[in-house]
């Protein structure tokens, strides 16, 4: 079934975007709750409008986010945990709210909604996956060290 969201749906996607999702989540979850509409021809051609002229507003929106994309990478992210002595193991593992917290005392606010994590439970070099918009979307490396 595809739907378009009308407002941002964590790990599913952003406002006004057309989605494919399983009939019984869009019927008795997201129609109902007023997070999306059934993705019919003439709802289509309504988005396609809107997101025209959305658009001529989002390009300053944009260049701001992807000035921060190209940024983003070339920090040198440390996010320090707790580690069982002599050892790699964590206590517990990273998630994105660590992230977010690291980021935010660089000095970048990003909503932990939209940043994806493998699940992390050792010392070592990993990678962030981080959606600032709808069409700017980076790989962020990070690492992992003992406190």
């Amino acid at each position: 079934m595809e739907i378009i969201l009308l407002e941002n749906v964590e790990k599913l996607g952003f406002k006004n975007e057309i989605v494919k999702v399983k009939n019984g989540y869009g019927r008795n979850f997201l129609i109902p709750t007023g997070k999306a509409i059934l993705a019919t021809d003439s709802a289509i051609k309504i988005l396609n409008e809107n997101l025209r002229q959305q658009e001529q507003k989002d390009s300053k929106i944009i260049a701001k986010l992807n000035k921060t994309a190209e940024e983003l990478p070339t920090l040198d992210i440390k996010i320090k945990a707790k580690v069982a002595e002599g050892g790699t193991k964590l206590f517990g593992s990273i998630t994105s709210s660590q992230f977010t917290e690291t980021l935010a005392e660089l000095g970048y606010e990003i909503d932990k909604r939209f940043i994806k994590l493998s699940t992390i439970k050792e010392l070592g070099k990993y990678e962030a996956e981080i959606r600032l918009h709808r069409s700017v979307k980076i790989n962020v490396p990070f690492s992992v060290i003992a406190e």
